[in-house]
């Protein structure tokens, strides 16, 4: 990505603005789902403690611990789309020696992917834990003649926003690997 020359060419001032418009978008969609979606997990992992509730059961727990996870993994993309924004302002930098090689931007934007890759999955593995435990609760041969009688068998909104709150998570994971694809196929056409 360095040249010899003072100021950086055109293409090299456009793949710049690309990397700051990518990075920031990416970054606030995240960051908003990401706070939305800590927020959601965080609210049903303290109500779910409550005494007679149904989501004490280990499906819910390995789903919740796995949106955790998910969001965890999202931190680490809510950075590397910072950093994007960083990489951007370097390559527009007068001087060539603060712009940074295209071998190491080329790695930033592998550690991107792989990180969006690997929260999409884990987020992924831990919607279809609560999924299947909601459906399971929802299904089972005692649910239509208990749920009259025993409030801890129907379903209840709390459980579908943390159904919503994985989704968010996807979708922050997913921004994430959008502007780093998008920003490997800028910069290889160089």
């Amino acid at each position: 990505m360095s040249q010899n020359s003072e100021t950086p060419s055109s293409n090299l001032r456009v793949i710049a603005q690309n990397f700051r418009l990518a990075g920031w978008i990416s970054f606030w969609i995240q960051l908003v789902l990401g706070v939305i979606s800590g927020i959601i997990v965080l609210l049903f992992a303290i109500f779910s403690q409550r005494s007679g509730s149904p989501n004490n059961n280990p499906g819910t727990g390995l789903g919740v611990f796995l949106a955790i996870c998910g969001l965890v993994v999202l931190g680490a993309g809510i950075y590397l789309a910072y950093r994007y924004t960083r990489i951007g302002k370097q390559l527009d930098s007068s001087n060539p020696t603060n712009r940074p090689r295209k071998l190491e931007t080329l790695q930033v934007l592998r550690l991107g992917l792989w990180v969006n890759l690997a929260g999409i999955l884990v987020t992924l593995l831990g919607a279809q834990a609560i999924v299947g435990t909601l459906v399971a609760r929802s299904i089972s041969p005692q649910a239509v003649t208990t749920q009259l009688f025993d409030p801890t068998r129907i379903i209840s909104g709390l459980d579908m926003l943390v159904v919503q709150a994985n989704t968010n998570t996807v979708s922050a994971h997913f921004s994430g690997l959008v502007a780093s694809l998008f920003l490997l196929n800028r910069i290889t056409k160089l």
